[in-house]
Parts: C-alpha cells; sequence; structure tokens
C-alpha cells in the first residue's frame, strides 16, 4: 500500500510575496523549492516526501540541474505544498476543488493574465502599435475612437494599413444618437452635439479603410464603462468614469490563460454588445 505524502503548508504571506510569485509564474521550480525551505524551514527530504520525488531528484532541481516539465508533476507539487488557488492559477493549474471558500482575499495582481499595468493608455503606445501591426484580429471598444482609429495621427491608424496579413477589425463606437451618448458629453464637460459629431467622424473616416482591411464598425447604446483593445490573445483595458476619459485611465495589460477569467470575461463582453448592436460600416 502507497504511503500518504505528508503536505507542507506554508503560511499565506509566503505565497504573496514577490519571489514566490516571480518564480511560480517562470515555473522555476528549483526557485519555488528553494522559498519552500526558506520560508518554512522543510528539509529537501521532507520536499521530497510531500511532493512524490527522491531527495537526489528535489536536489538536482533546486541546483539547477534538472528542470520540470510535465504537467501531472506541476500538480502534484502544488497539491504536495498545499498551494492555495490563487497561487496554483500563477502555474497555469486548475483550481484545486476542494479548498474552502472564505479564505483570505489575493491581489488581482497573483492572476498571470494581468502581465503588466500602465499608468496611462499612451504608456501602453509603443507595445500595442508592435502587437497590432502582425495581428490577425483587432477588436476596439470605445467611446468616439479619434485617438484610437479615427484620425490620421490616430494609435492604430497607421497599423491597420501596413499589417503584415490579412486584419479582421470590428470597432464598437457609441451610438451618437442613443440617450447614454448625452449622459456621458455631460460626464467629461463636453457638448452632446460635439461627442456625437466626433464619433461620426471616427465612422466616416472607418468607411475609407472597408477597401484595405476587413472592418465592420458597430455603434452599441449603454453607458461606456470599459475601453478594451483586442489585439488577438492580448487585451489592453482601461475605465472610463466621470473624473476622467478612457485614455486617461490606467491601463491593463491581459493576457489569454488557460483559466483566466479577465480575457474570457471582457471577451464575453464585447461579443454580447455586438450581438445588440447596429453595423454601420
Amino acid at each position: 500500500m502507497a504511503t500518504p505524502l505528508a503536505s507542507i503548508d506554508l503560511p499565506d504571506w509566503a505565497w504573496e510575496r514577490a519571489d514566490v510569485r516571480q518564480a511560480l509564474r517562470a515555473r522555476d521550480m528549483g526557485a519555488v523549492f528553494r522559498c519552500v525551505q526558506r520560508y518554512s524551514g522543510a528539509s529537501q527530504a521532507r520536499i521530497a516526501t510531500a511532493v512524490g520525488m527522491t531527495q537526489a531528484r528535489v536536489n538536482e532541481i533546486i541546483n539547477g540541474r534538472r528542470e520540470v516539465s510535465r504537467l501531472d508533476v506541476y500538480e502534484r507539487i502544488a497539491n504536495g505544498l498545499t498551494m492555495p488557488n490563487a497561487t496554483r492559477q500563477l502555474l497555469g493549474l486548475a483550481a484545486n476543488k476542494e479548498e474552502q471558500h472564505g479564505g483570505t482575499a489575493f491581489d488581482l495582481s497573483d492572476f498571470p493574465e494581468v502581465v503588466h499595468v500602465y499608468a496611462a493608455q499612451a504608456s501602453a503606445r509603443q507595445e500595442i502599435q508592435r502587437l497590432a501591426r502582425s495581428a490577425t484580429e483587432l477588436d476596439i471598444l470605445a467611446v468616439r475612437g479619434l485617438g484610437l482609429i479615427g484620425l490620421n495621427d490616430s494609435m492604430l491608424r497607421d497599423c491597420l494599413t501596413c499589417t503584415e496579413g490579412a486584419l479582421s477589425v470590428r470597432v464598437l463606437l457609441l451610438d451618437p444618437d442613443a440617450p447614454s451618448l448625452a449622459l456621458r458629453a455631460a460626464e467629461i464637460g463636453e457638448s452632446a452635439e460635439s461627442l456625437a459629431s466626433g464619433v461620426r467622424l471616427t465612422e466616416g473616416r472607418l468607411r475609407e479603410l472597408a477597401g484595405i482591411c476587413d472592418i465592420r464598425v458597430y455603434r452599441y447604446g449603454t453607458l461606456p464603462t470599459w475601453r478594451v483593445i483586442r489585439i488577438d490573445s492580448t487585451m489592453f483595458v482601461g475605465a472610463f468614469d466621470a473624473e476622467w476619459e478612457g485614455h486617461e485611465s490606467a491601463t491593463y495589460k491581459v493576457m489569454e490563460t488557460p483559466h483566466g477569467p479577465l480575457f474570457r470575461g471582457f471577451g464575453r463582453m464585447i461579443e454580447a454588445l455586438i450581438s445588440g448592436a447596429e453595423r454601420t460600416v
């Protein structure tokens, strides 16, 4: 009969440390084992017993002579070290269904899909343009979109005409005739007429691109909350608020991961808006 493994319990604060999270994101099990030794006092033999390895194998991993690459081994290590669900996700593992609810809260930055936070959209400009130049799919959820795509010097205008391959573009703009546009205009201290004319200008300029790339433009009618740029499997997300416009918001770079809820959630939101929107281009 197999002997049950004696798991190791690290304190919650240990899993929240930057060095531990970095090691997990990199799937550097040698660094993870060294952190376990440092923060739990466990010996190599104790770690070996917990994760179902020999002490010699643990020693090789700690000293960089062997790497872990199999998913089932990552799972065994996570179980042996009783990793909480927020930590398991850093390794790309599914949540442990046996974990009890009501535990301590964890920081959003613990999710591996949030890979960078920019102070504003301008700080992410070069990275957004770099990804867009080789993209195959581009979704934009904005209010009027002039700074993104509607003018000659807009951030993504040139990217649509010089992509390396076929590009499919979907743009969602706030309906200039919707009551929510007047509400948004009041929030930012602008007249509804001025905001509506900006939306119509962007639509007109996007019609010019119809023969260059596969472009579809839609009008949505809800009060804008999120500003989203999806470039294939990467999103750049900001927020609209009464205190600022979308480009002034902090911008989160979100990567698609197997179990991350943010990328899928924002994608679902875009599809829902499109399903109820009016296509104009």
